[in-house]
Order: structure tokens, then sequence, then C-alpha cells
């Protein structure tokens, strides 16, 4: 019951933002002692910080728009898109992450045969429906606009019975030191998921990216099984990437 009553304060307070201590007593008909531990849990997790009288949700860095996101850097995003969309064949269960450079694969499978796509992306689902090819599968949830995206505690649930052969992945920054992060919470807890149940990770992410950290990381670098990126990256993670077996694609070397 203690596990379920968190998942349930995390959950309302990725709705809500923020709450007084007394709201979430009334809320979840608990004492001020089981919030105050309750509510210690999560913070201890990074889901939340305590201010005067209540807690908010821990978001250290303003998520960038998502309509902002998909003016810049278009032309690096679709040559990623391309490099990407040839890891994917026909047949293949695919998961296909929320960002403006992941949308980017759609033109390139739309002739492909009987791909099922799993999704978070509002975008997505719009760009793949017009191709009866492509077998939609929204992971449902609370939509987020920022991100264009659902999220929430049932989605990371419906993703855990899934079995996924290739992921693509959207990310804020990665590192070698910091590993692949993104900047909200939620969003990084469904990545996670993710990860845990696809057979390949690709990460796409284009040179700006490279050597940048957002707050949350949802997995490290040599999780991943390939990198693709737009330009030849600093020989740092040429070194990383052969010795950790991951497949590094750029359109250079094309």
């Amino acid at each position: 019951m203690k596990i379920e009553r968190i998942k349930k304060i995390e959950q309302y307070l990725i709705e809500h933002k923020s709450a007084t201590l007394d709201t979430l007593c009334s809320v979840f008909d608990v004492s001020k002692n089981t919030i105050r531990r309750d509510i210690s849990e999560l913070e201890a997790k990074g889901v939340i910080k305590k201010v005067y009288g209540g807690v908010t949700l821990n978001y250290q860095e303003e998520t960038v728009p998502y309509q902002q996101r998909q003016i810049t850097h278009i032309s690096e995003k679709a040559k990623i898109g391309l490099l990407a969309s040839e890891l994917i064949d026909d047949g293949d269960i695919i998961f296909i992450d929320s960002g403006s450079t992941t949308i980017h694969l759609i033109p390139h499978i739309k002739n492909k045969q009987n791909i099922t796509i799993i999704t978070n992306s509002l975008n997505v689902i719009v760009e793949s429906s017009p191709y009866p090819n492509l077998n939609v599968i929204s992971t449902g949830g609370i939509l987020q606009r920022t991100t264009n995206s659902f999220a929430g505690i049932a989605t990371i649930n419906f993703l855990k019975s899934l079995n996924i052969d290739k992921s693509f992945m959207a990310t804020t920054g990665l590192s070698i030191e910091k590993g692949v992060t993104n900047t909200t919470y939620l969003e990084a807890e469904i990545k996670k998921s993710i990860v845990k149940i696809s057979e390949k990770i690709i990460v796409m992410a284009d040179h700006t990216k490279l050597d940048k950290t957002a707050f949350m990381r949802y997995c490290d670098l040599n999780d991943i099984d390939y990198l693709i990126t737009d330009n030849m990256p600093s020989p740092k993670y040429i070194d990383f990437c052969n010795r950790n077996n991951i497949e590094l694609l750029y359109s250079e070397s094309k």
C-alpha cells in the first residue's frame, strides 16, 4: 500500500506541479508524519524538492518547447533520420521516442513493410497515420505540451509488458561521464523503461548534444548499441564507442 500511495503522490505532483502538505494529507487521507516520510522517499529519488509548507516538482531545467526545437538544426536532424532508418527492417517492432530528431525517421520508413511503431510522441502518431504499412501503438498517458508527448505512471506500466526490437531515442545531452540525459523526471523514467526492454538502443543526437548534460540520466553511454550523429565526433567518443562495442554512425561516414 505504501508503494502504491507513493506512486499516486508522484502522479499527483506531476499533474499539479506542487502541493502543500495539508493538501496531500487531505487527498491521500493520511497523517502529516506519513506524508513527510513518503515525500522524503520521492525527494531521495530526485522527483521533488521541499519548499516552505509543501513540495514542488524538481525541474532544475526549463524544457525548450517542441515547436522551438523543431525548427533548429533541421538539415542535421534529417541526415540522422536517414541513417537511423537504414537500421530498420521489414517486420520490426520499434519504439520511436518523443523528440525533434526522432520524428525525422518517418519519411524514410514510410515504404517499409509491416513496421510496428510504439511511441509516446503525438507528432510521430500524426506523421505515421497516412501510411497503412506503419502500425502505430500509442503508449497513452497525460499529454505534456512542452514536448508533445504522453507521460504518466500508466505509460511506464504499459511499457513494462512489451518486447521491442529497436528503440530510437532522443536526448537533451550526452557525455561519456554523465551518460544520456533528459530534462524532466517522468520522461526520463519512460526512457529508462525502454532501455530495459529493448534489444537494441539507438540514440539519435546532433553534434550540439555531445558533451552536454541535462538534469536526469536515463542510461549510461555504454548501455547503448548505436550512436547516430551528423558530424564526426571528437576522438574520445570514437575511442569510447570502439572500446564499448557501440556502432558509431555519422553523415560524413556515408
